[in-house]
């Protein structure tokens, strides 16, 4: 079995489905609640749970109730939590989603506890960090922290996923990219990191070229329904999109990166992890929630099949 470790955020998601977004100002009646586990970093560990491989998360949550259900669900889909750290000086993070009916979304996320999220955690994991297959992370805990753990990562020869989301305010520093292997923008997040407006797929490549010269190895750039472009030992590789009819898409990029990093510590090319991880993202997004709708590798492969 392979060690993924995954550093970052955990939130409870309150969602509304509701007809549309709301403008400035609107109020918009009507619609189904529901309270979700979410947060980038857990959604990603739960992605790569489901898939089959032993994953530990780090992390930190309040000493709340949010926090305290977070750690239950976790440890019902077989991750390590021994490296969640209980903080009891912040509440939980919490993210406000509305969600309407073509399934695009709306969030405002309240950090809390994963801002505190630090170099002594980092610390506290480093064994495992060592020990890993791959190590993934995103944004949604603070940049100093992102870059200690890649440079323990680096380190030990540990091969790091970036998912730079959400998009980071200011440029990404070269120490940081020289030590990524796999970097996962979006359309958006890559135009913040390259420069170069994403528009169609000729800039994409461009955007691609220019994050690999900031010193990541290799890029993929998430297009929504236009699939994905990997940037990969010089050769560009275009992975379609995979059709269905969406319902929420809150976690599809979540359930993408979880996937790729079972993909990548297995030793997958980076073609055939970002096609599995492509598929996950697809059935994801037919179903409502952020965690719960992450797939099995089962229900993948079934899916493949039954669309050959």
């Amino acid at each position: 079995m392979k060690n993924i470790v995954v550093i970052g955020s955990s939130n409870t998601d309150m969602v509304v489905k509701t007809s549309h977004l709301p403008a400035a100002g609107e109020t918009v009646l009507g619609g189904e609640f529901m309270m979700n586990a979410g947060g980038k970093g857990a959604n990603q560990a739960v992605a790569a749970a489901r898939y089959g491989e032993h994953v530990v998360f780090v992390a930190r949550v309040g000493d709340d109730m949010f926090g305290r259900q977070t750690l239950e669900s976790l440890r019902r889909d077989g991750i390590d939590t021994s490296c969640v750290s209980v903080d009891s000086d912040r509440m939980s993070g919490v993210a406000l989603i509305s969600v309407n009916v073509e399934g695009e979304n709306s969030i405002v996320v309240a950090s809390g506890a994963n801002m505190a999220l630090g170099r002594e955690d980092i610390d506290r994991a480093a064994e495992e960090i060592r020990r890993a297959d791959v190590v993934l992370m995103q944004l949604e805990v603070p940049m100093a922290t992102v870059e200690y753990a890649a440079e323990v990562a680096a380190a030990a020869g540990v091969p790091v996923i970036l998912n730079p989301a959400p998009a980071p305010a200011g440029p990404l520093g070269a120490g940081l990219l020289s030590r990524i292997d796999v970097i996962t923008p979006n359309r958006s997040e890559a135009t913040r990191i390259s420069g170069i407006e994403v528009t169609d797929m000729a800039s994409a490549r461009r955007a691609a070229e220019a994050i690999h010269a900031m010193g990541t190895r290799r890029v993929i750039i998430t297009l929504g329904g236009e699939g994905s472009l990997i940037y990969d030992g010089g050769e560009f590789e275009h992975i379609g999109a995979t059709r269905v009819e969406a319902v929420d898409t809150t976690a599809a990029g979540d359930t993408f990166n979880g996937v790729l990093a079972v993909g990548v510590a297995e030793g997958l090319s980076l073609a055939r992890a970002a096609r599995e991880a492509s598929v996950a993202a697809a059935i994801s997004v037919t179903r409502m929630g952020a965690q719960t709708a992450a797939p099995t590798r089962a229900e993948v492969e079934a899916f493949i099949s039954e669309r050959r």
